[in-house]
C-alpha cells in the first residue's frame, strides 16, 4: 500500500513539470506590442490597395485624355460651338467622334463602379468593357469615313483602343495578382 502514494506523487510531480510556468513566458515589450497593433490597424483602415488606386487613376486618365483629344478635334474642325452642335445634336455615325468620347465615359463608369466602388476581384468587368470597346472601334473604323477627315481619323480610335487594352493588361497582370499575393501573405 505504500507504493500507491509514491506513484501518485510521481504522477503529480511530472504533470506539474509539463505545465509551463510564468518563468517560461517571454516578456512582452509594450513598444513592440503597440507597433504591431498599429500596423494591423493601418492595414484594416486602408480601403483600397495602392495598385488598385493606380489602376483607377489610369482609368480616369483614359477618360480625360480622350476628352482632351475630342475637344482638340472640335477646335481644329472650325470652332467648338459649331462643331459640337454638328457632332452631338446632328450626330452622324460615319463622321462624328462623339461616340468615341461616350465610349470612354462608358469604360470609366463601368470600371470605376466595378473596381473602385464595389472592389471587384474578378476580370469580367474589364473583359466586357474591352470587348465592347474593341468591337465598336473596329466597326467604326470599317464603316465610317474617319480616315478621310485627317489625323484625328486615325489618332482618336487608335488611342482609345490602346488605352482600353493597357487597362486590361494592367488589371490582369498587376492589380489582381498583387492583391492575391498580399491576401495570401496576410493569411500566412
Amino acid at each position: 500500500m505504500n507504493r500507491v502514494p509514491g506513484d501518485a506523487e510521481n504522477a503529480h510531480s511530472s504533470s506539474v513539470e509539463s505545465c509551463p510556468s510564468l518563468r517560461d513566458v517571454p516578456s512582452i515589450n509594450p513598444v513592440q506590442l503597440m507597433a504591431r497593433i498599429e500596423s494591423y490597424e493601418g492595414r484594416e483602415k486602408k480601403g483600397i490597395s495602392d495598385v488598385r488606386r493606380t489602376f483607377c487613376l489610369f482609368v480616369t486618365f483614359d477618360l480625360l485624355f480622350i476628352t482632351l483629344l475630342w475637344i482638340i478635334e472640335l477646335n481644329v474642325k472650325g470652332g467648338i460651338e459649331t462643331t459640337l452642335e454638328k457632332e452631338v445634336l446632328h450626330y452622324d455615325y460615319s463622321s462624328s467622334y462623339f461616340d468615341i468620347f461616350l465610349l470612354a465615359v462608358f469604360r470609366f463608369k463601368v470600371l470605376i463602379l466595378a473596381y473602385a466602388m464595389c472592389r471587384l476581384r474578378h476580370w469580367w468587368a474589364i473583359a466586357f468593357t474591352t470587348a465592347v470597346t474593341s468591337a465598336f472601334l473596329l466597326a467604326k473604323v470599317i464603316i465610317s469615313q474617319l480616315f478621310s477627315q485627317g489625323a484625328f481619323g486615325y489618332v482618336l480610335p487608335i488611342i482609345s483602343f490602346i488605352l482600353a487594352w493597357i487597362e486590361t493588361w494592367f488589371l490582369d497582370f498587376k492589380v489582381l495578382p498583387q492583391e492575391a499575393e498580399e491576401e495570401n501573405s496576410k493569411l500566412l
